[in-house]
């Protein structure tokens, strides 16, 4: 519906619902607003009284950010009653803030607004003592003026409910929880506030001097797309010189403005000491082991020329192929990097060495996941975005931690819940998240499809599957129903640990909700039955209809920034792009006719196959790009030893890590803020990221480097540019249909599938059929398994593993991030306090973790999320690498190594030194 009505003397049609200023923004007029934020997740306060204007026949003056327009109203935003009282609000104002060459923002909104005049008022500046005790963000209460965006900004925005108001008057200032330090409270850093202050009360720690005074101004920005998680946070990079001072959230369309502490302050990696400025080689009879400093390298490698690099790379890898044949070189790609890029790789090493044998981390994330996807949906990716859950009523979140390792997604969950949605949450771990649930499940670890069986065997036996749903859309229910019998919750809960009366709660409540969703990540995938895990969650979706509609579908939510991407470009062993098998005569025809040579047409082997190949003498050199396999691998003595053992290995990176470590060839590379390319986030959202830096050195952009990697491997490339090898990618992939490259380089995402040039893209899919043989999705029934090892008496408790909120895998990036090293400087795990007082070991003190496979000792803290009989640990501390211990056990579909789950042994250090 629409109203009419007078501004300025103009007649207006706007939107009903819509405020005066919404609608004279909308219009090129200004009109100026302090407490308001014209930003996704921002209501209007109108406690400022800054925006306020005139409207006929009205005594008083209104406030425009809160007041609707309607029929026939008459609005002036510039008469002089109008223009007075914002003019003596901004005085005011101005009386109490500290002078503009002392604010600390001397460009924030607040200056932008009250230009460069004086106050008609004393200053009155109460000099309170500035909150500096937190190492991204200081507070200076003198530049506050009681606005509220900041409490918003933390409660309504991001809800992380922190920050309040304390102090009444002019008293009144932001505090944190009860009025605690910054530095002590339980803010985690996400930044909002800082991002919505008007004035600088609240400023980045980094960008004050020491006398508290600072600025917002930068010589330029570059819109781009933060290189973390799956979510594909847009982003503001903010540039001084050639250097990234700050990084803001923009209005992308997974983030709506929001970042994470990993986002906004993790940036300056990128300038750290330790990046790879040039080509290096390794120094003749030097021995291969972690035995390399990334700050002095030079004993064991020397400096090369790009050609004199590309060369011995290119040389060695070419040797043994003409030796021992092309299956004797194997490639792992990265999921940090482009979609061109993961293309370009896997076309390399396919093309260049006829074989499959290329893989990336997808394969140690959610490998399961895409497995159980295509074998019962026929689609690798997620049937929704996660923003879908705004119009759910019901959502389940299983096996992830959304709020350490997907923060802006949990963002959108806890909003959910505050409208009075139903949050399920389960994990065997307790978390953040759980406060905002309606129920919490924290099961047995590895009982996943026993719980989820349970609820089955509910919604089969009380009538409450979507009947006209299962028949119209599914094959296999009547085998399922028959299969889900003996697993009522009865029979379940002495598995699972969960009550039989909760279980048919929440049964009934996501069965019986008009729209569901469900959420997981690597706690479903990441163990020998995560593809049986992952389809008892199709079943239970499908069961209840909660696919293909607006607030329904299946999401796994994605562990890097373009791991989506670079599985969907082919950088997998059994895949083409777009998921076409390479058993497949039609699909390897389309792609040889474009490449011009042969597609070797049997299945290549994993990232865990090929370090056992390694092992065996079968792999003899390798080419790894942007992975960290000396850090991420299951089981690392094997790992390290298999890498240690090659006769030639390349290892192009923007840091000498730990897998550099045993490389004979270096290649240094650019970091996603230095270079241009696509990159796919979680919810299928193809996006554009823009080089906002150049690379230091000689660095160089990965697909550049595999350009001319590839022709001295006899490839004919001829790539000047990523637009040219995003067309080439684009023309074998049906998904990127209508997303073209100067359609993303314009509007900067689109959801794939996309029906044409107009289309944003389809945020939920599969509402009237499903891209397998008949339409129809396939229900799969699934029993409960073990582990692969049990806890016994010699290794008594569980380990589990898994991501901190300021660290990043494998630690290459974030701790070389002064915020984020600064907030978790120490490798660390954590254990239930009654676990610790059995131990006799105190939070803070050092104990020992022995599994079958290795022994690392190690900072133990107290935290009763964590089961009595488990302890929970980080995988980014070298020092303390949670890899030597995992289990190497793989899933037999996904074949993804079974991280979350292992027997261990947990020691005070002086007990174990006291045995030994």
């Amino acid at each position: 519906m629409t109203v009419t009505f007078t501004l300025d003397g103009k007649t207006v049609t706007a939107e009903t619902g819509q405020t005066i200023w919404e609608v004279a923004n909308g219009r090129g007029l200004v009109i100026p607003h302090l407490c308001h934020k014209p930003a996704p997740g921002y209501r209007p306060d109108g406690n400022c009284r800054a925006c306020m204007v005139e409207v006929a026949g009205e005594r008083t003056l209104v406030a425009s950010c809160i007041r609707e327009v309607t029929d026939g109203m008459v609005v002036s935003t510039a008469s002089a009653r109008a223009t007075r009282a914002r003019n003596a609000v901004i005085e005011l104002l101005r009386a109490d803030q500290p002078v503009q060459a002392d604010s600390p923002d001397q460009n924030s909104h607040f200056w932008d607004i009250a230009g460069h005049g004086t106050s008609r008022y004393p200053a009155t500046p109460q000099a309170r003592s500035v909150d500096a005790s937190h190492i991204a963000i200081t507070l200076n209460p003198d530049a506050c003026i009681a606005c509220g965006l900041c409490v918003r900004a933390c409660r309504e925005v991001q809800v992380n409910d922190v920050i309040g108001m304390g102090g009444r008057g002019r008293d009144a200032l932001p505090v944190f929880d009860l009025a605690d330090p910054l530095g002590d409270s339980s803010c985690v850093a996400c930044g909002e506030c800082v991002q919505a202050c008007p004035t600088g009360a609240l400023m980045p720690a980094a960008q004050l001097d020491a006398q508290g005074r600072g600025t917002s101004a930068v010589d330029r920005v570059e819109k781009s797309i933060c290189p973390f998680c799956g979510v594909g946070c847009q982003v503001s990079v903010q540039i001084k010189g050639d250097k990234v001072v700050a990084v803001e959230g923009i209005n992308g369309p997974a983030n709506e403005g929001r970042l994470c502490v990993k986002g906004r302050f993790g940036f300056d990696y990128i300038h750290h000491p330790h990046r790879l400025t040039v080509p290096l080689i390794r120094r003749a009879g030097m021995p291969k082991g972690l035995n390399v400093d990334p700050a002095n390298w030079s004993d064991t490698f020397r400096e090369a020329t790009w050609s004199e690099a590309l060369d011995a790379a290119a040389g060695g890898l070419s040797r043994l192929r003409a030796s021992h044949g092309g299956r004797a070189v194997a490639g792992f790609g990265s999921a940090k990097c482009t979609n061109e890029e993961a293309y370009l790789f896997q076309r390399l090493i396919r093309q260049g060495f006829g074989h499959n044998n290329v893989d990336h981390c997808t394969r140690l994330c959610h490998a399961s996941s895409v497995a159980a996807l295509l074998e019962n949906i026929g689609s690798a990716a997620v049937t929704a975005t996660f923003n879908e859950i705004e119009n759910a009523d019901c959502a389940i979140v299983i096996g992830a931690n959304p709020v350490e390792n997907h923060p802006v997604a949990a963002s959108f969950f806890k909003q959910f819940a505050r409208r009075s949605g139903k949050l399920i949450v389960m994990d065997p771990r307790g978390q953040a998240l759980a406060r905002h649930a309606t129920h919490m499940l924290q099961f047995r670890p590895s009982a996943d499809v026993a719980l989820l069986n349970a609820l089955l065997h509910v919604i089969v036996t009380e009538g409450l599957a979507a009947t006209d749903y299962i028949a119209r859309m599914t094959e296999g229910w009547d085998a399922l129903a028959a299969h889900i019998a003996p697993f009522s919750p009865e029979a379940m809960s002495p598995i699972c640990g969960i009550a039989p009366d909760t279980l048919r709660a929440v049964a009934r409540d996501f069965a019986g909700a008009k729209a569901g969703m469900i959420f997981w990540g690597m706690g479903v995938s990441q163990h020998v039955h995560g593809t049986d895990i992952a389809r008892a969650l199709i079943n239970l979706a499908l069961a209840c209809g909660h696919v293909g509609r607006p607030g329904t579908g299946l999401h796994p939510l994605r562990g890097q920034n373009n791991v989506q991407g670079a599985s969907d470009a082919g950088l997998v062993p059994m895949f083409l792009p777009d998921y076409q098998s390479v058993t497949d005569p039609i699909a390897r025809a389309r792609a040889e006719a474009v490449w011009g040579s042969a597609i070797a047409p049997d299945k290549g082997l994993t990232v865990t196959e090929i370090l056992d190949a390694a092992h065996a003498g079968q792999v003899r050199g390798m080419y790894i790009l942007g992975e960290n396999p000396a850090m991420s691998d299951p089981d690392l003595h094997h790992a390290r030893a298999a890498l240690a053992g090659l006769d030639h290995l390349v290892v192009q990176d923007i840091f000498l890590t730990e897998t550099a470590n045993y490389a004979d060839v270096i290649l240094p590379a650019a970091a996603l803020y230095e270079k241009t390319g696509t990159v796919t986030n979680t919810n299928r959202q193809v996006q554009m990221a823009r080089a906002a830096v150049p690379p230091p050195g000689q660095a160089r952009a990965d697909w550049a480097v595999l350009v001319d990697l590839g022709q001295r491997l006899g490839i004919s490339w001829d790539f000047t540019d990523p637009a040219q090898v995003y067309a080439e990618m684009a023309g074998l992939m049906p998904s990127l249909d209508h997303i073209t490259w100067d359609r993303l380089e314009h509007v900067g995402a689109v959801t794939y599938p996309s029906s044409g040039p107009e289309d944003a893209g389809q945020p939920v899919v599969f509402g009237s059929h499903f891209p397998r043989s008949g339409g129809r999705a396939r229900f799969a029934p699934v029993t409960p398994l073990p582990p692969d090892e049990a806890p016994d008496a010699t290794y008594p408790m569980i380990l589990t593993t898994g991501r901190q909120l300021e660290h990043w895998h494998t630690g290459t990036m974030t701790r070389r991030s002064h915020v984020l090293d600064g907030v978790e400087p120490e490798a660390n795990c954590s254990l239930h306090p009654e676990t610790l007082a059995r131990l006799g070991v105190a939070a803070g003190a050092a104990v020992r973790l022995t599994t079958r496979r290795g022994s690392v000792v190690l900072m133990a803290r107290a935290d009763r999320a964590v089961a009595q009989d488990m302890v929970f640990l980080p995988f980014a501390y070298v020092e303390a690498a949670a890899n030597l211990l995992t289990n190497p056990a793989l899933d037999p579909d996904g074949k993804i190594p079974e991280f979350k789950f292992a027997a261990v042994r947990v020691e005070a250090v002086s007990d174990a030194l006291a045995a030994e």
